[in-house]
């Protein structure tokens, strides 16, 4: 399911605006909290409960800036909100379950992500009058920075998954909503809207409540 994440959310990024892809995806401290309370039974404080609201609300606001239903528009955001989703439930299981190594993990994590090829026909028509020397080029930059991106990157994350609460491995890799936001709008112009700013802020202030509980409460049982 992670691997299955990574791949959507990356993909996500095709069909939709960088940012608000981003702030979609990273609502997963708010459906960790969710899994962990309702399906894992972990207790929930009330910081983590104003967390929920605080994302949801955010969600909300972004989603419904420009006056329509604050629902996902268009398969770059939906693919962000499922993502999101498929992050929290893995994380939850990996945390609870898992007794993998970092390199064994990363091989399933880049399986799952693989497994999402089935959608590509869905997504758009196999390219035509390519040749073979046409491939060579974007083949070799694909292996070299796959390596580096799902050997080396999803090594780390992977042995640190399995060793910290799912909603904080979330608030961890939430530094990429500011570095996505800036760079969206330097390298893409991209601008958000004032709505869609306040949106984006409050699932911000989510991840920063979720992280405050889990300091004063230790880690919850696997088992």
């Amino acid at each position: 399911m992670g691997g299955a994440a990574f791949a959507l959310y990356s993909v996500g990024f095709i069909y939709g605006r960088v940012a608000i892809i981003i702030l979609l995806y990273f609502l997963t401290p708010v459906w960790s909290t969710l899994i962990g309370r309702y399906v894992m039974g972990w207790e929930t404080s009330r910081l983590r409960v104003l967390a929920i609201l605080t994302g949801l609300a955010g969600l909300i606001v972004m989603l419904s800036a420009d006056g329509e239903l604050p629902i996902p528009r268009g398969p770059g955001e939906w693919m962000a909100l499922v993502a999101g989703i498929l992050w929290s439930v893995g994380t939850t299981g990996m945390r609870a379950r898992s007794t993998l190594g970092p390199g064994p993990s990363a091989f399933v994590f880049a399986t799952g992500a693989a497994a999402t090829l089935v959608l590509a026909p869905f997504l758009e028509p196999v390219p035509s009058g390519l040749h073979v020397l046409d491939m060579i080029e974007p083949l070799g930059t694909a292996f070299v920075t796959g390596a580096l991106w799902w050997g080396l990157s999803i090594g780390c994350l992977m042995w640190a998954t399995i060793r910290l609460e799912p909603a904080r491995v979330g608030i961890l890799l939430m530094t990429e909503v500011i570095v996505g936001a800036v760079s969206a709008a330097a390298l893409a112009a991209e601008h958000l809207a004032p709505l869609e700013i306040l949106g984006g802020g409050l699932v911000l202030c989510a991840g920063v409540l979720e992280v405050w509980p889990s300091r004063h409460r230790s880690r919850p049982q696997a088992g």
